[in-house]
């Protein structure tokens, strides 16, 4: 498998990594360690996590189980040096904490324990899982609001949180930083506090990003190509819409969506199921069988055509399921296919 940079800085990824959000919730640790051992068979050798995960319910109680797992995987198997880990510090209003972001002294705090629990000396790429002055990912673009944001406050906050990161870089705790769930704006002032501050330069930002979520093909397209950062885009198959699996109403068993409706939630997928993504979904069908290629081939395989650059990251809650992603990571998508797609997505702009 190829590799990849991650922005300007000197870690070095698999071109697809392995997500981990539900590890300890909906997969257990047998199959986790499994799909890990898989992930590596295929030549995928960068994991992400969160202190927050699993995920799907969220819960206090549960929270760190993910990094544990991966944790118990590199003591078991004697093979960190194979892999690349990411994992994240959760922002305001989260289990984590009660609530509460993240400054300086909470991210030193913060790295200590995700290096415990993932029983290694080093992260190779430490990411504030969102912007504490808002955001508008996790499907608020709807109805953003920026309006009521303190420009001085958050310059402030970049530079004592950049303090603990630079701090972190020197004790040899991180390789390199990244972001989630950010906006163009905020992600231009990291990089320019940083470079004003000497401290670590922003390598990758996570966002979502598949054929259903297309917001960052603009202003964020044209920073991560001129200023060198690298997109981790999750959720590639639209929290399993993509698949089919919740066409024409279905709610398969041990689903995220049946999870959720199970916890009291309403199975709508963080707001994702709606009627115009369920036809975007079939759209998107009928273009891979008229191409002959398995959608979720065709969805994941078009990710790494993109005019930027972008490392995919897989989620699986089973073993199977991995398998199938894994098998067609190489699909070919020609430009005429590369073609077909944009004209559906502009029938099908933001279904969610």
């Amino acid at each position: 498998m190829k590799r990849e940079k991650l922005g300007q800085s000197d870690v070095e990824v698999s071109a697809f990594s392995l997500g981990t959000m539900t590890f300890g919730n909906q997969t257990d640790q047998a199959d986790a360690h499994a799909q890990i051992d898989r992930a590596l068979d295929a030549g995928i050798t960068f994991l992400d996590c969160a202190e927050m995960y699993p995920v799907n319910p969220v819960r206090a109680e549960t929270a760190g189980r993910s990094e544990e797992i991966i944790g118990n995987w590199i003591a078991r198997s004697g093979r960190r040096q194979d892999i690349e880990i990411a994992t994240k510090v959760a922002g305001n209003g989260s289990v984590i904490r009660d609530g509460a972001g993240y400054d300086s002294a909470i991210i030193r705090r913060a790295i200590d324990a995700s290096l415990t629990r993932l029983q290694t000396d080093v992260i190779d790429l430490y990411q504030l899982h969102w912007p504490l002055r808002g955001s508008y990912c996790f499907r608020q673009n709807w109805d953003y609001d920026p309006s009521g944001q303190d420009r001085a406050a958050t310059i402030a906050h970049m530079e004592d949180v950049l303090g603990a990161l630079s701090d972190a870089v020197a004790a040899g705790k991180i390789r390199a930083f990244g972001l989630s769930n950010e906006s163009a704006w905020g992600t231009l002032r990291w990089i320019d506090t940083a470079a004003r501050l000497g401290a670590p330069r922003v390598a990758s930002v996570q966002n979502e990003y598949s054929l259903l979520a297309r917001l960052y093909d603009t202003d964020m397209a044209e920073l991560a190509v001129n200023e060198g950062v690298t997109l981790l885009a999750y959720s590639p198959l639209a929290a399993g819409l993509l698949t089919g699996k919740y066409q024409d109403g279905a709610v398969p068993a041990g689903s995220r969506a049946a999870v959720d409706l199970a916890a009291g939630g309403k199975g709508k997928l963080g707001g994702r199921k709606t009627a115009r993504a369920i036809g975007a979904v079939a759209a998107y069908h009928a273009l891979a069988r008229e191409a002959g290629l398995d959608p979720i081939h065709m969805a994941l395989a078009w990710l790494r055509t993109r005019p930027f650059p972008v490392v995919p990251i897989l989620g699986a809650t089973r073993l199977a399921q991995l398998d199938r992603q894994l098998a067609g990571l190489d699909t070919p998508i020609p430009e005429a296919l590369k073609t077909a797609i944009n004209d559906l997505h502009r029938e099908w702009p933001l279904p969610y």
